[in-house]
């Protein structure tokens, strides 16, 4: 049975912070729900009600449009090995750009990928654990490289036009506020 906890404690972040692969899923109000596997060194736990993802540049930017549109995320953690634990972060989000005044404070926090799109800071509104003893094992082989060798191929230029083709709308037509000249045709 699945247990609710105030906040993200030391020991709760250890496990977070242990996990090589993390899940999340957002939703708007019509629409598809988007759930999305995130791997790499991509996530800060900033607080025991905080926490910033790094988001590199995808297929489709689905977060990104659900957070603009609705706000709720979900971020989930279960163990693939060692002893059982699924883990839910349940909270509101919101994009921070490069060009957004906070980008150097929570840029820092990661490392400098290839592709990075933006940061989703997520405050979180409850915690829950509960037992994992569904979830398979697994034997952790290693991060992929190809999603930042692929932008860095691309180049900064190359994946802005990409940004243009592929992630300013979601799959359900919603903007994603990722191009400064999508607010201007929005607003």
């Amino acid at each position: 049975m699945g247990q609710f906890h105030p906040e993200i404690t030391d020991e709760l972040r250890g496990f977070i912070e242990a996990q090589q692969i993390y899940f999340i899923a957002s939703a708007p109000t019509q629409g598809r729900i988007n759930v999305s596997p995130r791997g790499l060194d991509s996530l800060r736990v900033l607080d025991g009600r905080r926490v910033a993802l790094l988001d590199l540049t995808g297929s489709s930017n689905e977060t990104a449009a659900h957070l603009l549109e609705d706000g709720r995320i979900t971020v989930m953690f279960c163990a693939f090995s060692g002893a059982p634990r699924i883990l839910r972060l349940y909270g509101r989000g919101r994009s921070v750009l490069p060009r957004d005044e906070d980008w150097s404070e929570h840029s820092a926090l990661f490392p400098a990928l290839p592709g990075i799109r933006q940061i989703f800071l997520v405050d979180v509104d409850s915690v829950q654990t509960s037992c994992g003893f569904g979830v398979p094992l697994f034997d952790y082989v290693g991060q992929r490289d190809t999603l930042p060798r692929w932008a860095e191929k691309k180049g900064a230029e190359g994946v802005e036009d990409y940004w243009r083709a592929k992630n300013r709308r979601s799959i359900d037509g919603l903007p994603t506020g990722l191009l400064p000249e999508e607010e201007k045709a929005e607003g």
